[in-house]
């Protein structure tokens, strides 16, 4: 093969024209940019106090150190309620609300969309309606809910105001719309129930929405402060995002309290990241799924 076909050979197999060039570019700048909190956050974490408070800031750790992990765990130490008893209750009430509103949502999802019955479509529109509403709205409401069904400084203040995820029965519904009703009569035909249509048939089909809901879920709820702060009043009982809130409160701890809470703050963050990386795959064919009809 000589040099000209070579060459030839490269330019068809390694065809860039101007158009995809530049979004190439773009995007690329653009993953960089977006990717600038991230890298902040971590800085942040492993800043000295004399950088944290220096003029002109810099965004970056000239001279990283673990002392703000030290100062957290030796807090954590002295302190009433340690440490592990905030990330405890974060733990246990963030995996049962994902684990709630992923069940819930799907099972919403699957009877509005496959089971026929009076007022479905009204509560249908009633769902997407909600989406409408910011948090903040019922805020009361949902406080006198809790108060009367006698549930506050429980772990299921944190679950039950989370467990009714809109988003995630409209998105699932988008799913469970595209299953075929053939499929699902023919399973009954063959003696399968609902449970058994759901178990094998609905649940398996969603997978992918179903991850995007669990990082929704799991964002909302291992960031949360409300529930901390208005349906518990047991110290011991708060999570572990209340808990960051409070080092850096009144004068006394503000100085010393950045450092430490930029620590915390991390130790938070990094869950996030980790298991949008597990389900990404997932998240991705939700959205490669969401226009197939």
């Amino acid at each position: 093969m000589n040099t000209h076909a070579i060459r030839r050979f490269i330019r068809r197999t390694f065809k860039w024209d101007l158009f995809q060039t530049i979004t190439t570019i773009f995007l690329t700048l653009l993953g960089l940019f977006m990717l600038l909190p991230v890298v902040f956050v971590f800085s942040q974490a492993f800043k000295p106090i004399g950088e944290l408070f220096a003029y002109p800031p810099k965004f970056y750790v000239v001279n990283p150190t673990l002392f703000n992990y030290q100062q957290l765990f030796q807090q954590s130490v002295t302190a009433v309620v340690p440490f592990t008893r905030y990330l405890f209750n974060s733990i246990l009430t963030t995996g049962a609300t994902v684990a709630g509103i992923v069940l819930i949502s799907t099972m919403a999802a699957y009877a509005f969309s496959k089971i026929s019955f009076p007022g479905s479509k009204a509560l249908n529109a009633l769902i997407i309606v909600s989406l409408m509403f910011a948090p903040e709205s019922v805020g009361i409401p949902r406080y006198l809910v809790i108060t009367h069904i006698g549930i506050m400084n429980t772990y299921l203040a944190h679950i039950l105001p989370l467990v009714a995820m809109p988003v995630g029965v409209f998105l699932l519904k988008q799913f469970v719309d595209q299953v075929p009703n053939e499929l699902i009569e023919a399973t009954k035909i063959d003696g399968g129930r609902e449970y058994t249509i759901f178990v094998r048939i609905i649940m398996p089909m969603c997978l992918p929405a179903t991850a995007t809901v669990a990082i929704l879920a799991f964002q909302a709820s291992w960031a949360q402060t409300e529930t901390s702060n208005l349906f518990v009043t047991i110290e011991s009982m708060k999570t572990l995002p209340y808990y960051v809130t409070t080092l850096t409160n009144g004068a006394a701890n503000n100085v010393v309290g950045q450092g430490i809470a930029a620590a915390a703050s991390l130790i938070i963050f990094v869950p996030n990241i980790i298991f949008f990386m597990l389900s990404q795959r997932r998240v991705m064919a939700t959205m490669a799924h969401s226009g197939i009809k």
